[in-house]
């Protein structure tokens, strides 16, 4: 997740919310990345599954990803 440091200043509640469930934030400044916020070493973090990470482990015919998908986007853009 990326936050500026406005953000920072008046939403810290909801970004130590978001470090609190496992995400890394990284504060911006000017359009640069300045800082990372990451979460403490919390085993229960650790343990967290998410069944978004690694659905493309399974398909053999997939070597790059995104690769992949650059492919199949590419059709989305082309107008003839």
């Amino acid at each position: 997740m990326k936050a500026t440091a406005k953000d920072l200043r008046f939403h810290s509640k909801e970004i130590l919310e978001s470090v609190s469930r496992g995400e890394e934030v990284v504060i911006t400044y000017r359009g640069k990345a300045h800082a990372k916020i990451i979460p403490v070493d919390m085993p229960q973090i650790r343990n967290l599954k998410n069944d978004l990470f690694g659905i493309w482990k399974d398909y053999d015919s997939v070597e790059e990803v995104d690769r992949y998908i650059r492919n199949i986007r590419k059709g989305r853009d082309h107008v003839d």
